[in-house]
């Protein structure tokens, strides 16, 4: 196992280790409740934007322990805006990491209700930090909302069909995707206790989740569905907005590229550890799924 295969998984197993103590069991009252959101939470994937939670967190010399709840938070907010984005008054998927998405299994309304109750649990997660609960609160609360991930999935929405225009092109990748990614970067560094490395970090985080987003719509045009977990072709088929569409498919890759040299190049006077970041940055354009 290489070190960054090595770093996702300590940051999954962290993470999932404290969700699992705190989620309501799956007999808890509502059970199907319950059920519906231990079955999206625990469904898989690479937990990356807790790792760069932990990995910046660790970059600005602080610890582990100190960015668990943070990291935990991304993660449950980011499973709620996956299970809203299934549904089928938005992108209508079936699958999901490779599995039936929530609404199939559970039925749209308790999907929506376990994504509800999911957003909420996220904020309960800060407020019990012993370390600035108030701003870390107020943080995801900025890259959740209306000018954050949901402006994104609006314009998205309302934008499929549409011709491509680099300006909005951009914004619904800065907001559905990046926003939660530079969140999870900021929020480690504000669990270490410094805010020196906010600024290069934050640039590092927006060059990073654009890239991501590029990524993505690189693997909806050229993978397969078992290899990816999701539906693939997709976009293409709903019209969406993707740099596929607007730059071409080797261009996309070279501006995915561009953007984490960028990236990486903004980690050279941090006091801790910086291999994470930098091996996180390459991962999420050179992954499969």
């Amino acid at each position: 196992m290489n070190a960054l295969a090595a770093y996702l998984q300590q940051s999954s197993r962290e993470v999932e280790t404290l969700l699992d103590s705190l989620l309501p069991s799956e007999q808890t009252r509502p059970a199907i409740l319950h059920q519906a959101m231990r079955y999206s939470l625990f469904a898989g994937g690479k937990r990356l934007r807790p790792a760069l939670c932990f990995a910046a967190c660790e970059a600005c010399g602080g610890t582990r322990d100190q960015a668990v709840r943070p990291a935990a938070a991304l993660e449950v907010l980011h499973t709620y805006t996956l299970i809203h984005d299934d549904l089928p008054a938005m992108d209508n998927d079936d699958l999901r990491r490779g599995k039936p998405t929530c609404h199939k299994i559970y039925g749209e309304a308790n999907a929506i209700l376990a994504g509800d109750a999911l957003l909420t649990l996220a904020f309960e997660l800060l407020a019990g930090s012993d370390l600035e609960p108030a701003r870390m609160v107020m943080e995801l609360a900025k890259a959740a909302g209306s000018t954050g991930v949901i402006a994104g999935q609006v314009e998205d929405i309302a934008n499929e069909g549409q011709a491509l225009d680099e300006d909005t092109l951009r914004f619904i990748h800065r907001h559905k995707t990046g926003d939660l990614i530079r969140a999870a970067v900021r929020l480690g560094v504000i669990a270490s206790g410094t805010d020196q490395a906010l600024e290069p970090l934050t640039r590092y985080a927006e060059h990073v989740g654009l890239a991501f987003q590029i990524a993505d719509d690189v693997l909806n045009a050229t993978s397969d569905s078992d290899t990816l977990g999701k539906a693939v072709g997709s976009d293409a088929q709903r019209g969406k907005q993707t740099f596929v569409a607007f730059l071409g498919l080797e261009k996309a890759r070279r501006e995915a590229e561009r953007l984490v040299h960028e990236a990486v190049a903004l980690l050279g006077d941090l006091p801790g550890p910086t291999a994470p970041l930098n091996d996180l940055a390459w991962h999420v354009i050179r992954r499969d799924r």
